[in-house]
């Protein structure tokens, strides 16, 4: 995003106003712009610091030339930033650092150069599921985005929700049944499952939560505890290692189930990108 040369530097009411409508709209933008801005101030005091020291003041000086020397700072600082490998890039990483960490890094693949471009929706749903998913991370050693990923998989990015009785939501987002070893709440409702690779309704019963956080933390309890997983915490630095190890633990007889939701993380992270 190129700034304006003749925009105003966030010193004022209305520029900052502006600054922080852009990053309700978009937290990656903003911070780069905010970069930029405090990299033109610091080119501007450099410049001012250099005139003061260089020159010396004359008769014809006088508040009209001042003012008219400081305007003329203002446009050189602003021309000179956001250059290649300038400030404004360090102040950018630094920043985005700090907001969201390290993000893994997306495969370049003929099939993430084709993913589709990605919906106010999935950009909610990985922002309001991302803090639950470090906690996750935190148990288990998988990458979070991986885990919000697969969450919107199974979900439809939140908008295939499985009911309980009365209408209400189960948070249930990674698709977990209730078997026999389940004490909790559960919601009984058809399903598609895939027999000798054909898709086929049936009726199953799936664990119930009381939040979407919950949810997250029984699915890292899955996935530290159950021998049926240890391949996929042992894979699970990439995302098609990840993705690979689950259909072959069996979590879901979707024969596609790991090239789609290989796509979904690679999706996911570029979403997470986008936001941090």
């Amino acid at each position: 995003m190129a700034i304006n040369p003749n925009a105003p530097l966030a010193t004022d009411t209305r520029s900052i106003d502006a600054l922080k409508a852009s990053a309700a709209r978009d937290p990656k933008a903003a911070i780069k712009e905010a970069a930029k801005q405090f990299e033109a101030l610091f080119m501007q005091q450099i410049m001012k610091s250099m005139r003061e020291s260089t020159m010396s003041s004359g008769l014809l000086d006088n508040s009209g030339t001042q003012m008219g020397t400081e305007m003329l700072d203002t446009q050189f600082a602003t021309k000179m930033t956001g250059l290649p490998g300038g400030l404004s890039e360090v102040i950018a990483r630094q920043l985005e650092r700090q907001m969201g960490g390290a993000l893994p890094a997306i495969p370049e693949t003929s099939a993430t150069k084709t993913l589709p471009k990605s919906t106010p929706t999935q950009a909610g749903f990985v922002q309001q599921h991302s803090s639950a998913a470090r906690a996750a991370e935190a148990a288990t050693g998988i990458p979070a985005a991986f885990m919000v990923a697969q969450a919107a998989h199974e979900s439809g990015w939140g908008k295939r929700d499985i009911r309980n009785a009365d209408g209400s939501s189960s948070n249930n987002l990674f698709g977990i049944k209730a078997g026999a070893s389940w004490k909790g709440a559960v919601a009984e409702v058809t399903t598609t499952e895939y027999v000798d690779g054909q898709p086929r309704k049936v009726t199953a019963k799936f664990r119930a939560y009381a939040s979407p956080a919950e949810s997250f933390a029984d699915y890292a309890q899955l996935m530290k505890t159950s021998p049926r997983y240890t391949g996929v915490l042992a894979n699970s630095s990439t995302a098609e290692g990840f993705a690979r190890g689950l259909q072959k633990a069996g979590y879901a007889t979707d024969p596609a189930y790991a090239d789609k939701l290989a796509r979904t993380i690679n999706t996911t992270l570029r979403l997470q990108r986008a936001v941090t």
